[in-house]
């Protein structure tokens, strides 16, 4: 089946777009392009384009919740195939300004959940090569 349109970007809501922009380059690699003061856009080595868009009065989601202001999506990247590799991810985003949601049950699941400087869940995820 043909598709309907062609995937352009994921857009984050926030309110420092230049900011956020710059720690998910810091995280995923590329560079950010400013359209304007409240639209950048960073398309990621190999992966998605990123858009970050200023949204005055922004209230980050609240996690885990369902009921209200909850998670509406998040972002997982894969941090290496070993639980050093994740520790070592682990270290960098926490310097670049990320803050740990749930770092629990290592040994039932291959991720751990983070919010970004807005308030974004995302995970940094152990994925095992073949």
């Amino acid at each position: 089946m043909a598709p309907v349109a062609r995937f352009r970007n994921v857009v984050l809501d926030c309110p420092d777009p230049h900011g956020l922009a710059a720690f998910y380059a810091a995280v995923a690699g590329g560079t950010p392009e400013p359209e304007d003061d409240d639209w950048v856009v960073l398309q990621v080595p190999d992966g998605p384009r990123l858009a970050f868009q200023r949204a005055e009065g922004y209230t980050p989601p609240e996690w885990p919740r369902a009921d209200r202001n909850g998670q509406q999506l998040h972002i997982d990247f894969d941090a290496g195939p070993t639980w050093a590799d994740v520790d070592a991810a682990h270290e960098r985003v926490l310097a670049l300004g990320a803050r740990p949601l749930d770092l629990e049950d290592r040994e039932k699941k291959d991720f751990q959940v983070y919010a970004d400087p807005a308030g974004h869940p995302f995970c940094l995820s152990r994925i095992e090569r073949s």
